[in-house]
């Protein structure tokens, strides 16, 4: 791969003293190199969920723009979304790949429904709540074999994200993908931002990040040796 890394973290990941993304994350460094992110997490799946047509009219006549929002994910704890605009389709959806993947996050799974116990991070550890524009959803942990009984929205980043069970409630324009899309992704990222013990992380079985663990390749360092 040539690929020259423009930052400081970048320069880790390819010296090899970074293998993991959830390591890079810890570093707190601010991820602007989607190749970072495709040497930590080679398995990243994407999906366009809103294709927008923007039109505007100048002295030389009418001029279209395609706005993407897109989802990126590996199905085993990490999620990013991102967006971008251009004249053609094709690379305007690459764009928003690489934007997602600047925005991606380590979630917390867990099985926090009282109905379960099957001690797996299956669902979420406990409810969450994310608001974008005129949408709130709201996330809560579901019992083994409920499946994702959200929208389908919501289910597409919910499943990048490898949570398989989940209840799901969404208010206000949910006709609105964008939003309805960041909402939920917010709601996600405030398994991060809320803080657990270690008795709550033992009772209800929560992990953060992936459970099957990936380790970057170190082919760089052997080309350099």
């Amino acid at each position: 791969m040539d690929w020259v890394p423009r930052t400081r973290l970048g320069q880790m990941v390819l010296n090899g003293e970074i293998t993991t993304m959830s390591q890079a994350l810890a570093t707190k460094l601010p991820l602007r190199e989607a190749e970072i992110v495709d040497i930590l997490l080679p398995d990243l799946k994407d999906e366009v969920i809103d294709v927008n047509i923007v039109q505007r009219m100048t002295d030389s006549g009418r001029r279209v723009k395609f706005r993407i929002t897109c989802v990126v994910g590996n199905g085993d704890g990490f999620i990013g979304i991102g967006r971008a605009k251009g004249k053609e389709v094709g690379p305007s959806i690459r764009k928003a790949i690489d934007n997602a993947k600047l925005n991606i996050i380590e979630i917390k799974r867990g099985c926090g429904s009282w109905e379960c116990g099957c001690g797996t991070p299956h669902s979420l550890p406990f409810t969450v709540l994310g608001k974008s524009g005129s949408v709130e959803v709201t996330l809560k942990p579901a019992p083994r074999g409920i499946s994702l009984a959200v929208g389908d929205v919501a289910k597409s980043l919910l499943t990048l994200a490898g949570v398989k069970d989940s209840w799901g409630f969404a208010q206000g324009h949910t006709k609105t993908t964008v939003n309805y899309a960041y909402a939920t992704y917010y709601a996600l990222r405030a398994t991060t931002e809320m803080r657990v013990t270690e008795e709550q992380e033992k009772r209800q079985h929560i992990v953060s990040g992936p459970v099957g663990l990936h380790v970057a390749e170190s082919d760089v360092q052997g080309q350099e040796e």
